[in-house]
């Protein structure tokens, strides 16, 4: 043996170790915190209202029903507004009777300018009255501005409705969220990218998620902030309110669960694990982790299914000690 050259101790014997399997954390298990419920919720909801105020004479939709866009919703009693119509088209009429007649007389001279241009005022007041009465009629019919479902109907035949009042909420669920509750020492291991598995029981039904929205602002009371997963819904199997469970693989990297003593530091602050080759032989190898729950923690990177790893007795370890476990 050289000079300064320095060696660590190999075990004589055999040393008796404590191992554990690495397998990839499953999200029912107790430690894989990868598992959420959360709540569908739908892409967008649009409260649609009159625009007047009226007695609604008649509702055309339920709720849950499946509206296109331009559809007719609802209308309101229109008597006024057809009597202010006819008004009005009365009042064109003459106006412009007027203009025939007194263009005329314009025309020979027997009328100034002034009174001339008085007369095509009042024909162009007429024209504006009839284009307010006329949208005054249009808006006593109330169309869906969006296709979706009837979420909510909140009047009823009878009822006197204001402008801006709620009348119907339409949801668009050709796509949805769902959304759910991450406490904020997961945050940081989630990305836009990550892959989610969504399954709801009720239906028998599971689906990939596509892109997640984290919430930056957390709840006082539990730390935790809301994270939406969007899924891709174009034949409406899946509506709001429905309860989902998330299953979570941070971007796509496998991860194992271990407990928190199978982990050991170096020096220089890097992580690293005991591994058991198949000769029964210890060996170190470089590992990266992630986020701890209870009295284990997610290794990210460094080790395969199947490995087996040291959890105690790794005291009396070496490079390529022999171990009995």
């Amino acid at each position: 043996m050289g000079c300064g050259t320095k060696t660590e101790p190999r075990a004589k014997w055999p040393v008796r170790v404590s191992t554990a399997i690495a397998e990839v954390s499953q999200p029912d298990q107790e430690d894989g915190r990868r598992s959420y419920v959360g709540v569908v919720e739908e892409n967008e909801a649009v409260a649609v209202s009159f625009t007047t105020m009226g007695s609604v004479r008649r509702v055309l939709v339920s709720e849950g029903q499946a509206v296109a866009r331009g559809q007719l919703l609802a209308e309101l009693d229109d008597t006024q507004a057809r009597n202010l119509l006819d008004g009005a088209r009365a009042s064109v009429a003459q106006a412009e009777d007027a203009l025939v007649r007194y263009g005329q007389l314009h025309e020979k001279g027997s009328m100034t300018d002034a009174q001339w241009v008085e007369v095509q005022s009042k024909v162009a007041k007429a024209r504006s009255q009839l284009a307010v009465a006329e949208k005054n009629l249009a808006d006593c019919r109330l169309v869906a501005p969006v296709a979706g479902i009837v979420g909510r109907r909140a009047v009823s035949a009878g009822e006197t409705v204001m402008p801006s009042q709620p009348v119907v909420t339409i949801l668009d669920i050709s796509s949805v969220k769902v959304r759910f509750s991450v406490p904020e020492a997961d945050m940081a291991s989630i990305t836009p990218q990550t892959s989610t598995c969504i399954a709801v029981e009720a239906i028998q039904y599971e689906t990939h998620g596509g892109r997640i929205e984290k919430g930056v602002q957390a709840d006082a009371l539990t730390h935790t902030y809301d994270v939406r997963v969007r899924v891709n819904n174009k034949d409406k199997t899946l509506l709001p309110g429905m309860v989902a469970k998330v299953q979570m693989g941070f971007d796509g990297k496998t991860a194992f669960s271990l407990p928190l003593t199978a982990v050991q530091r170096r020096a220089d602050g890097s992580l690293f694990v005991w591994t058991i080759a198949a000769d029964s032989t210890a060996h170190r190898i470089p590992v990266s982790i992630g986020s701890t729950l209870g009295n284990r923690v997610e290794i990210l990177s460094g080790l395969a299914v199947g490995q087996r790893v040291v959890c105690e007795g790794f005291q009396k370890l070496s490079e390529g000690t022999k171990v009995i476990y």
